[in-house]
């Protein structure tokens, strides 16, 4: 698959994934969505894999790799499904926009870790203030603190994924990867589907079926691998930028197609935290520009 096209898709899947989860949940119960969206995507995607001549391994390391997966692919996507309930779809990808700058001061706490320069703690205190905005709009009532609160978790969760993937370091391929992990995490979900007392009563909406088809197809096996294909062949600073782009692109998607109306804070909020990547993101290529003028 050509780079331009995997990019452009993983910008328009990431965009519309948060409407896509408002909907399912909002036609299933918020942990039957999730769970159904992720035996789909098994269901799916073990045939594509035999299909592609891959093969899951279930050697030790492959194994710790995909548990090292479950704060992101259960955690964050359980997390998020319950916040869809309270809160408005562009919301949810303005608060994954922090994964970055959350990542960023997480791998501070690591044995030998990357020195951040001023402007990446510059972005993450902006971040910080951006943040506070969106509290702000959620404490004047509601329940969409609760929804926020949720969705930090569940950011929390996804950079937890990210580095701990990276730190097992399994060489596992994006889609035996990905795989791997929805199966480790089925057990998760039918743990917490029936703590959660759900059913897989549907409602009278479709457009929530035809999402949560969407989301197993396209959100957790298409965009994924098209994300690694991207990761590996583009500059860092460059595939960073799909998360600048996407929270735009989301709130927008919410307001025509779900009627939802931000408040001033939570606009506000957005635009900080987005400046706050942008700061994030300048201090690397700032970083990048000294080191190659130095050669």
């Amino acid at each position: 698959m050509p780079v331009g096209l995997a990019y452009l898709i993983v910008v328009l899947v990431w965009a519309t994934t948060p409407l896509a989860i408002k909907w399912s949940a909002e036609t299933f119960m918020p942990v039957t969505a999730v769970m159904l969206r992720m035996m789909l995507a098994v269901a799916v995607g073990l045939p594509f894999l035999w299909l592609l001549r891959q093969q899951l391994r279930w050697d030790r390391l492959a194994v710790l790799s995909y548990v090292a997966s479950l704060p992101g692919v259960f955690g964050a996507m359980a997390l998020s499904y319950l916040a869809s309930v309270y809160v408005a779809s562009g919301l949810i990808s303005v608060m994954f926009g922090l994964a970055p700058l959350l990542s960023g001061v997480i791998l501070q706490l690591l044995p030998n870790p990357v020195q951040l320069n001023r402007w990446h703690w510059s972005g993450c205190v902006t971040g910080v203030a951006g943040l506070a905005l969106v509290f702000a709009d959620a404490l004047q009532g509601g329940n969409q603190l609760i929804g926020i609160l949720l969705l930090l978790g569940a950011v929390l969760g996804f950079s937890i994924n990210g580095i701990a993937v990276k730190q097992v370091a399994a060489g596992l391929q994006p889609l035996p990867q990905t795989l791997g992990s929805l199966i480790i995490s089925l057990p998760c979900f039918m743990l917490l589907w029936l703590a959660m007392g759900e059913s897989f009563v549907m409602g009278e909406s479709l457009h929530g079926l035809w999402a949560l088809l969407y989301l197993a197809l396209f959100g957790s096996l298409l965009g994924f691998v098209c994300y690694f294909r991207v990761l590996s062949s583009l500059p860092a600073a460059t595939v960073a930028l799909i998360t600048l782009i996407t929270p735009v692109l989301a709130l927008l998607l919410g307001a025509w197609f779900n009627n939802e109306q931000p408040g001033g804070h939570v606009i506000a909020g957005a635009l900080v935290i987005l400046g706050g990547l942008a700061l994030y993101f300048l201090g690397d290529r700032r970083t990048r520009r000294q080191v190659l003028g130095r050669l």
